[in-house]
């Protein structure tokens, strides 16, 4: 009885095996033949693999520029409100000296929870004047901050492309100021 309750058992386990592997198969295709592009993930790093370009309600042209030390360039492309109450805010890093920089560590912020997971933009705010509160980085349910990872250095001309997810603030405001530790603060409007 113990040998066929086994082999039973292995039977089903292959069973869901299979069943597994045919639903991810199926998750994984298009399904509707349309050519959309795949949504990046929030947590998408520059370690992971994710070169994004400009994303849904972004623009090439800056709407803010923020000046760093060394000939760091910060540019603002975007600040959108999403429906799930948060606000993306996306843009490009340069190097715009004539040397290899290393970001300065203090752009992650002095936040413990924060500085246990590596280089980021975690010392990122957005401060709403009007109401007078502050907005710091969203975290994920391991403390990791949501937004751009895993970067050291930049070389002469180098660019990143970065975001960094705040929870919004009540839909009346519409303009905040970013704020990025070695970096000047910029006015920038949230759209959506």
């Amino acid at each position: 009885m113990s040998i066929r309750f086994t082999a039973k058992a292995r039977r089903g386990m292959v069973a869901l095996t299979i069943a597994a592997g045919l639903a991810v198969g199926v998750a994984g295709c298009s399904g509707g033949g349309d050519d959309k592009k795949p949504q990046t993930s929030a947590s998408a790093s520059r370690t992971g693999g994710s070169d994004p370009s400009t994303q849904d309600g972004e623009s090439d042209e800056p709407i803010a520029e923020l000046k760093g030390s060394s000939g760091l360039l910060l540019q603002i492309t975007s600040a959108t409100r999403d429906a799930g109450g948060f606000v993306t805010v996306n843009g490009n890093l340069k190097n715009d000296g004539s040397k290899r920089i290393t970001i300065p560590p203090a752009v992650r912020g002095d936040e413990t929870e924060i500085l246990r997971h590596g280089m980021s933009l975690g010392g990122a705010t957005l401060v709403d004047a009007a109401s007078k509160k502050r907005y710091y980085v969203l975290r994920d349910t391991d403390g990791r901050p949501l937004t751009t990872t895993g970067f050291s250095s930049l070389q002469p001309g180098e660019s990143l492309a970065v975001f960094v997810q705040f929870p919004a603030p009540p839909t009346k405001t519409t303009e905040v100021t970013f704020q990025l530790p070695t970096f000047a603060s910029a006015p920038i409007q949230i759209s959506g």
